[in-house]
């Protein structure tokens, strides 16, 4: 039996050009497991959320349109 924590992350990252080498997504996600693996924590996988975002009556009247959102979630374990 386990226990779960979930960490919502940012769905992009920011890195200037210059100092782009192609692997800054695989450094925030090494950083972030090594951060919760320090707590206990061991990293059992991401997972994408959809999330639909109805619009008001007020904004359906100014033609705004439903929207769509993805957001990225790191799960994490650790024996009960």
């Amino acid at each position: 039996m386990y226990v779960y924590k979930m960490v919502q992350v940012p769905p992009n990252i920011e890195v200037q050009a210059s100092k782009h080498r192609g692997n800054e997504a695989a450094v925030y996600l090494q950083n972030v497991v090594n951060e919760h693996a320090a707590q206990g924590w061991e990293f059992h996988r991401v997972d994408t959320i959809g999330v639909s975002v109805k619009a008001g009556c007020f904004d359906a009247l100014a033609g705004k349109k439903d929207s769509n959102a993805n957001y990225y979630v790191i799960s994490f374990r650790r024996p009960s």
